[in-house]
């Protein structure tokens, strides 16, 4: 039975493309041949192949939007996706809109009833019926709880899991054909992109994940005015249904009502990118849909405005290694370092080992320069990450899916700033935030960080150490430990070996210093002998920054 579902779907997807005049990718696959053949055996399709045809892009968002929302969503991330399509496709996918009508108000109260076990009357002091809002995963009402606080109700739509199962099954299929026959496919790896999408979608249909989303990013701003988060009410929230504080901020485009509040607009520009940065690289957990209908302005203080966000079922992390491999590119690249930024897609593996660095960061330097000291309103980030990827693409750069949601806030924090304030210099407001990211990093504060963080762990072992070596060399000698490792693990052993070793040095001789010198000032020193007293101070720093050398060192 889900097979001929799923056939019956794929026979729909190739003849909604067909319809809009796609058939030259239907025709790309051999699967659907066939297809296209008899749907051009029917007469009243003859004179649509006489038709003028309206650009490919803006077929290719009306075929994802007669398939629905699922595919609309879809078509939402790939808009962000510069290195899969030119770039007349990927900005007419920006003009999707999650709309969708909104389903009966009947409908919500049985899910609401049924999920709290009781009549809505009872939870609510007040519910409004006509839905806030409509999109393809859930709908949103005003209500009032019995203590007098208004709140918005998030309700799942009905069957909704069953559509997207359907329809990724089908993805997933798509993907596997086009990596079959389109010899870029490796490249694109379009079957992990779904894969990618399929967890995205899925993580918003448990709003229980949603509200949890929406506390950590309240607790990472709470102390912070340039956002504000919506309380969640955890007593009223479940998987398909969610209750949220309701807030009166000013829609994000509502440019004209800003302007009416005197709102300082280049400050309301530099807080976008200041938030953004914040959430990446300071939290490393960022709300990764960041458009417009999303976001508002508290304008009680025009001169300090504050942003509010809503609808955290999609957002992002990165792994330690993509962060500081990302925040080392922005800091070489703000730096017109491009041949680190070339050295790090190395380093990282986004490009193959071979690589060239020197061509690359010729290569990367002829896209970059030409757009230092612009403001963002002569500045298309489209453009710059097309021209990039399709720079990298020439260096055999696969696409990295973890860092999808990434490039979509990105592109969105670019809207919302072309929107708000057009002079907005992005590289002096971005550029001290990365700075100071990085002298924490790997910086002074690094090595006290490091210090604070590992010093415990060492002092907790260190009376364990001995032992542990000896039973080590006692298992060596008994023949116990068969290590059966390549040439290449040894070596690596080996490697790490002298490096544990350096390690230990330094500890060691950090410790004997640290040791000495205290247990010369517990002997008498006359008070006026102030260069042993420098003498024993100086050799007790010392000591302090070769153990915490030895803990940092990676």
């Amino acid at each position: 039975m889900k097979s001929i579902t799923r056939l019956l779907r794929l026979w729909t997807i190739q003849r909604v493309f067909i319809r809009h005049g796609l058939d030259e990718l239907v025709l790309s696959i051999p699967l659907f041949r066939p297809v296209a053949f008899i749907y051009h055996l029917f007469p009243w399709n003859w004179q649509r192949q006489h038709q003028e045809l309206a650009p490919r892009g803006e077929r290719i968002r009306l075929s994802l939007e007669e398939l629905g929302p699922i595919f609309i969503k879809f078509g939402q991330m790939l808009s962000t996706r510069h290195d899969l399509m030119p770039d007349d496709i990927a900005s007419e996918l920006t003009r999707l809109q999650d709309r969708v009508p909104p389903f009966s108000s009947l409908e919500a109260r049985q899910l609401i009833e049924k999920a709290y076990g009781r009549p809505v009357t009872e939870v609510f002091q007040h519910f409004e019926t006509d839905p806030m809002a409509s999109a393809s995963i859930a709908q949103v009402h005003a209500a009032q709880l019995w203590d007098g606080k208004e709140v918005v109700v998030k309700v799942l739509r009905p069957g909704i899991e069953k559509v997207i199962r359907q329809d990724i099954a089908v993805m997933y299929l798509l993907a596997e054909l086009v990596q079959r026959y389109w010899k870029d496919a490796r490249r694109l790896r379009p079957v992990e992109i779904v894969a990618e999408y399929e967890k995205t979608i899925f993580d918003e249909l448990d709003l229980m994940r949603e509200a949890a989303n929406a506390s950590q990013v309240r607790r990472n701003f709470e102390n912070d005015p340039t956002l504000y988060v919506p309380e969640v009410y955890w007593n009223y929230t479940h998987t398909n249904v969610m209750v949220m504080e309701r807030i009166y901020g000013i829609p994000v485009g509502d440019i004209k009502r800003l302007k009416e509040l005197g709102v300082n607009f280049k400050r309301l520009g530099e807080l976008g990118v200041e938030v953004f940065f914040t959430q990446v690289f300071r939290h490393n957990f960022f709300h990764a849909d960041m458009h417009p209908g999303n976001i508002f302005v508290d304008a009680t203080r025009p001169n300090e405005p504050q942003y509010m966000a809503v609808d955290f079922g999609i957002v992002g992390t990165l792994t330690p290694e993509d962060k500081r491999y990302l925040a080392e590119n922005f800091y070489a690249f703000f730096n017109r370092d491009y041949k680190r930024v070339a050295e790090l897609h190395v380093e990282s593996g986004w490009v193959p080992p071979n690589t060239r660095v020197d061509e690359f960061e010729s290569a990367i330097r002829s896209v970059c320069e030409p757009i230092f000291n612009l403001p963002i309103k002569d500045i298309s980030f489209g453009n710059f990450l097309l021209r990039l990827f399709q720079t990298a693409r020439r260096f055999n750069m696969e696409v990295q899916p973890q860092l999808v949601l990434l490039q979509k806030t990105l592109l969105n924090i670019e809207g919302l700033g072309r929107q708000l304030y057009p002079d907005l210099d992005l590289w002096s407001t971005a550029k001290p935030f990365i700075e100071r990211w990085m002298d924490e990093q790997v910086g002074v504060r690094a090595l006290f960080n490091g210090v604070k963080v590992n010093l415990p762990k060492l002092l907790e072992n260190l009376p364990y150490m001995p032992n542990l070596l000896h039973d080590v060399l006692k298992q060596a000698t008994n023949q116990q430990l068969k290590l059966q490792w390549e040439s290449k693990q040894i070596e690596s052993l080996r490697k790490e070996a002298h490096h544990a070793q350096t390690k230990l040095h330094l500890i060691l001789a950090g410790g004997s210093l640290l040791v000495g010198g205290a247990l010369a000032l517990n002997t008498p020193i006359p008070l006026n002998d102030s260069a042993i007293l420098l003498l024993t101070g100086s050799l007790m720093i010392i000591g302090i920054g070769l153990i915490s050398y030895g803990l940092i060192k990676r």
